[in-house]
């Protein structure tokens, strides 16, 4: 059962390296259980720079849920029943193309999701009911421009398009396949993209990506992709994602409590 609390209507959902929200104040843990399991980990109910919100680190905490295996059902189920409307997720991510260096932060509009063996759905089984969502256009337009907001009022400079490939993982990508990718009009390669966006679609979320590439993809550059580099890059970076993040949450906000 879900308990009752004041609603938020904005929700964060970190990725690698935001377990935790800088100057995120914390007001409680929130444990949950759906019809789909436990998410992550308890949600966070607090204010970022006063702005009331919900965070869920979608790998958990110390030990890191590797992408193929996190609840991506669970994680969005508890979001929506606790009352978020608007949905900002940081994910990490490969540059495909030359536009896209690591250390760029980047608001994808398109995705191709090859991932395969995750729950894409919550209309499955026995639930007796089949829904087909527009998937069009699947990061929500709204949601989109609160965050190219948020970056304008941050400073921060952030690429206002891409298209993002959702791979399986955990393993990185071959050389051949990022050239596949890249045939394929795809710009960013992530983890984590699929099918948390379809999910929120089928809650009637609003949901959109902020996408920061921590390395070049497999392949594009010469030189070798290590996990010391990928940390290197988020330490640095992650900060200035956070002020795009707060921003937007700020910005989306004061319209949503607009009458």
């Amino acid at each position: 059962m879900l308990r009752a609390v004041v609603s938020p209507r904005i929700a964060i959902i970190g990725g690698s390296g935001l377990q935790t929200l800088p100057h995120f104040v914390l007001l409680e843990h929130i444990e949950v259980t759906t019809a789909w399991g436990s998410p992550s980990a308890p949600v966070q109910y607090g204010t970022l720079d006063g702005t009331e919100l919900l965070f869920l680190p979608r790998h958990g905490g110390e030990r890191a849920i590797p992408p193929h295996k996190v609840n991506y059902r669970a994680n969005i189920a508890t979001l929506a029943e606790l009352g978020a409307r608007q949905v900002f997720a940081l994910n990490a991510v490969g540059g495909i193309g030359a536009d896209f260096p690591a250390g760029t932060l980047v608001i994808p509009d398109q995705i191709i999701d090859y991932t395969w063996g995750r729950e894409h759905s919550f209309w499955e089984d026995d639930t007796g009911e089949l829904l087909h969502v527009d998937f069009t256009r699947p990061y929500d337009d709204g949601a989109r421009e609160y965050l190219l907001r948020g970056a304008r009022a941050a400073g921060v400079v952030v690429v206002p398009h891409g298209v993002y490939a959702a791979t399986q993982g955990p393993r990185l990508e071959s050389a051949a396949e990022i050239r596949r990718l890249r045939q394929d009009g795809c710009d960013l390669v992530g983890m984590t993209g699929m099918p948390e966006a379809a999910l929120a679609r089928e809650k009637n979320l609003a949901y959109a990506s902020l996408a920061l590439v921590v390395n070049a993809a497999a392949g594009i550059s010469a030189a070798e992709i290590t996990m010391a580099d990928i940390r290197a890059v988020m330490a640095r970076e992650i900060p200035r994602a956070v002020q795009v993040l707060a921003a937007t949450a700020a910005c989306a906000i004061r319209e949503l409590a607009t009458p």
